[in-house]
């Protein structure tokens, strides 16, 4: 059983929206097929506040978390990863704020190794440069608040999430959605990191997700296991398929994602190739040459 997605959610564009006594967001108007309604920039406290995923390269986003912020003095600008609706903005509002800037690293920052070249769905920000650079498991005091870096590669390598100790929730960018299955896509998206990182946030045992699309999870422990069942019905998917014969990721998508927009199918492609990459590495499928997009994959 897959996870129950939620698809019902809105909120004003602009306009800061009081989740509960420490969090607000402000949603920024950049919809897409990756964004959804767009990038939710949260504002964390009361008095003084950290800013976590400003968002994409719009002054406009950012006059609005300003706004919202009011007389409170913006500390820490925190982002969960490099891409261009996350982390662009951090840039400009860190001038504005005199703020630091706390991540994992720059783009790539963590990676294994895997394939070269660069295709990300939402697209990188290669100009991405944090302050401070946050390992797994360190702590953000902000005085009235208390944030715990938690490093969940797999969407992209520097990926964080960052748990709120006062309220016991979870700010997890794109590790996990509502609304929708996170793209993993290669190379920098790694799909056993990405399942290992999921099974770290059940063990966290939260009360809440926030992702930065969409809306809230409200009973992350079941969600989570259901996304993990999800990833391994689709290697069993991939599996059943390859015994018919040798196949191509683009026959496959064809057949895997028949109800999906077409538009996504590039992304759905390379999911795919996310789980045969771990597939080849397990032993499990076989191919000629490097697990690519255009590799021809077998049954050993």
């Amino acid at each position: 059983m897959g996870p129950e997605f939620i698809q019902d959610f809105s909120a004003l564009y602009g306009e800061p929206e009081k989740l509960s006594p420490l969090v607000t967001r402000v949603l920024c108007k950049n919809p897409s097929p990756f964004t959804y309604t767009g990038t939710g920039t949260y504002l964390v406290g009361e008095h003084s506040l950290a800013i976590i995923d400003p968002g994409p390269d719009m002054p406009e986003h950012g006059e609005a978390i300003l706004a919202a912020a009011g007389e409170r003095p913006i500390t820490h600008i925190l982002v969960t990863h490099s891409h261009i609706d996350h982390s662009p903005l951090s840039a400009w509002l860190a001038e504005r704020t005199g703020a630091k800037i706390y991540a994992f690293g720059a783009h790539g920052a963590g990676r294994k190794g895997g394939l070269a070249g660069e295709d990300v769905e939402a697209g990188a920000d290669w100009s991405f440069k944090p302050d401070v650079l946050l390992e797994d498991g360190e702590i953000i005091d902000g005085g009235e608040w208390t944030m715990v870096a938690h490093h969940t590669p797999g969407h992209t390598a520097n990926h964080l999430c960052f748990h709120l100790k006062e309220e016991n929730v979870l700010f997890v960018g794109d590790h996990i959605m509502g609304w929708a299955t996170t793209v993993i896509a290669p190379p920098d998206g790694d799909m056993q990191q990405y399942l290992d990182s999921l099974r770290k946030v059940v063990d966290l045992g939260v009360d809440k997700l926030y992702p930065t699309h969409g809306p809230s999870v409200d009973n992350p422990d079941k969600f989570v296991r259901a996304v993990i069942t999800h990833r391994r019905m689709r290697e069993g998917q991939i599996v059943n398929l390859l015994q018919e014969g040798p196949m191509t990721i683009a026959d496959m998508v064809e057949r895997m994602y028949r109800e999906v927009n077409k538009a996504l199918h590039p992304a759905a492609a390379r999911s795919v190739l996310a789980h045969l990459i771990s597939l080849v590495e397990d032993g499990r499928v076989t191919c000629e040459g490097d697990a690519t997009l255009h590799a021809t994959y077998s049954l050993p």
